[in-house]
């Protein structure tokens, strides 16, 4: 899923290129991706762009006469950006959004076909899509930490919430947790200042330094390389490999589909997280710590 930083890139290269542009028309290819149906999408064209924001992992694209597209690209939702009259491609093509600058093609490389668009019109109509977590970037210390404490939560829950984090996911957390030194199972309610304070230095330098390093990847050309799995990623879709810190393999929690990554030796003193699936299954033989696995 497109997190903070590649949201952030995503904003700042369509925020260039559409500013001051007309939206002439949208072809929807598929009806999974429209979820809103007043105002009709007729009413957007001909309407000029007066911006392009980011609302927790969402991208808005502000229209003229207080219209919004807000589009949600989901787990496997990207943006393609192209000559203007592009053909939406037959299998992963969800819609193509014509601009006199160029054409913004959704897609999808799912057949789940989760990524949303809807068109709303007026403030009140745009704040009823956002989940409204904290804005880790902008807040202070102390709203971090409260934050954190409203609700009791394992610190992966915590900051991939919509509600309580904006903008942070299943692979920024992992790096995230892996730079405090914290395991993803601590609860929240537990968390002392200091370690909240290491937790929230943590999350503003990983997604500052992963922003600046996609703002680079990309240079002038449109962003097109997004991954949830990316090469200098510490624990993310690292699976058995050595931890750039300690050199331990780097572990994983799975749960329906979502994997949690972090390193024993780093994060957790050496301890094994259970897995649910494989801890069902070998019960007594699954080890507990890294020293009994290497064993």
């Amino acid at each position: 899923m497109p997190e903070l930083p590649d949201i952030t890139v995503y904003v700042e290269h369509l925020e260039r290129r559409l500013a001051g542009t007309t939206l002439e028309r949208i072809r929807v290819a598929s009806p999974n991706l429209l979820r809103s149906a007043d105002p009709p999408l007729e009413a957007a064209y001909g309407r000029v762009v007066r911006g392009v924001h980011r609302m927790g992992k969402r991208i808005v694209i502000d229209l003229e006469r207080d219209l919004h597209l807000v589009i949600h690209l989901m787990v496997a939702g990207r943006l393609r950006w192209l000559e203007s009259g592009a053909k939406i491609p037959r299998r992963t093509g969800l819609a193509a959004l014509d601009f006199t600058a160029g054409t913004l093609l959704v897609t999808e490389a799912s057949p789940r076909q989760r990524a949303s668009m809807h068109l709303v019109h007026g403030e009140e109509a745009l704040r009823s899509l956002d989940p409204a977590g904290l804005e880790v970037m902008t807040a202070s210390a102390g709203e971090f930490r409260a934050a954190l404490r409203r609700e009791d939560h394992t610190l992966k829950r915590a900051l991939t919430d919509p509600r309580i984090m904006s903008g942070i996911g299943n692979a920024y957390s992992d790096e995230i947790l892996h730079r405090a030194k914290l395991s993803p199972l601590q609860r929240t309610a537990r968390l002392d200042d200091e370690t909240c304070d290491r937790l929230f230095a943590a999350a503003r330098t990983v997604l500052r330094e992963w922003t600046d390093r996609l703002r680079r990847d990309a240079g002038d050309a449109f962003p097109t390389h997004v991954t949830a799995f990316r090469a200098g990623m510490a624990v993310h879709g690292r699976y058995r490999e050595p931890c750039p810190v300690c050199g331990a393999p780097v572990q994983r929690i799975v749960y329906a589909e979502n994997e949690t990554n972090y390193c024993a030796r780093c994060q957790t003193g050496g301890r094994l997280l259970a897995d649910r699936a494989l801890s069902r299954l070998l019960k007594s033989d699954w080890p507990r710590t890294l020293e009994e696995m290497e064993g």
